[in-house]
């Protein structure tokens, strides 16, 4: 049984294109042709990677794993050596799923996994870069008023996030059916409790796993399963009207992506595999 949902898995990845997004959002088909390639592989501790984030100082990267994972950061470099392990004593890892950065080296981890839309405590913990002690960030969803909700409602979980000006941007991963309405949710990056409303939707034909802004802040990007989504950023406002290009990957369950600079990425896979996106 395992194995024939592994293989529908993949199956629904490798057929999953950019036609939808063209029709919906006025995605191109990528402007640009770009080429996917595996740079590296995971160490075994890092079994099901869910984020990424640049080790400044060393020019490696942070990872993590997701839910049943210890309250641990890996370093590992581009091609997924363990260089270090870095415990985060003050925290729980309820549900990892993704790592965000200012421009100063602070971390941001977003233990805010929702599979089941009935989650209370969404907590993002704060790494200042000094090493000082851990803070934490909690919030709530305007809009879910049940615990959980009605399955043609269960949009309450959150995999994917970013840092940009002083504010933590946060992407819906839709679990109802049939609505794939992905919601754009605000959050100041500074410790407290916030009540968050949603700011912006768009129909995506996927479920949103990571997130990334690039370094010059004009574009950022969405990874889901299957491919890749661009949106330009106009005078600094983060939205959903600029789509740009559509990148098809199909590498399986990736769940991690990060900007290695303005138009290269990198992502990472629960199958442990780093793969490289460039243009051509």
């Amino acid at each position: 049984m395992i194995k024939l949902v592994y293989v529908w898995f993949a199956l629904k990845i490798i057929l999953c294109g950019c036609q939808s997004d063209q029709r919906r959002n006025g995605f191109k088909k990528a402007r640009t042709d770009y080429k996917v390639s595996k740079i590296g592989r995971l160490p075994a501790i890092v079994d099901e990677s869910s984020g990424l984030a640049r080790n400044e100082k060393s020019g490696s990267f942070w990872t993590h794993n997701d839910s049943g994972g210890k309250p641990e950061l890996y370093e590992v470099d581009k091609e997924g050596n363990l260089l270090s392990t870095r415990s985060v004593t003050e925290a729980r890892n309820v549900d990892w799923e993704d790592l965000a950065q200012s421009s100063d080296g602070t971390l941001y981890i977003g233990d805010m996994g929702n599979n089941n839309n009935a989650r209370r405590n969404l907590t993002i913990y704060t790494l200042p870069p000094d090493g000082s002690p851990t803070s934490t960030i909690t919030f709530n969803y305007a809009d879910q008023k049940d615990f959980p909700p009605a399955r043609e409602k269960l949009n309450f979980d959150c995999e994917a996030f970013f840092y940009h000006n002083d504010y933590l941007y946060l992407f819906s991963k839709n679990r109802s059916k049939p609505a794939q309405t992905v919601k754009l949710y605000a959050l100041p990056a500074s410790p407290g409790n916030y009540t968050i409303a949603a700011q912006d939707s768009v129909l995506i034909s996927t479920q949103v796993t990571s997130a990334d802004i690039n370094p010059s802040g004009t574009t950022f990007a969405l990874l889901t399963y299957g491919k890749i989504l661009l949106f330009g950023v106009s005078h600094g406002i983060i939205n959903f009207k600029n789509p740009q290009d559509c990148i098809k990957i199909g590498k399986m369950q990736s769940e991690a992506i990060i900007f290695l600079n303005d138009n290269d990425l990198m992502i990472t896979n629960e199958q442990q595999k780093m793969y490289l996106i460039r243009p051509k």
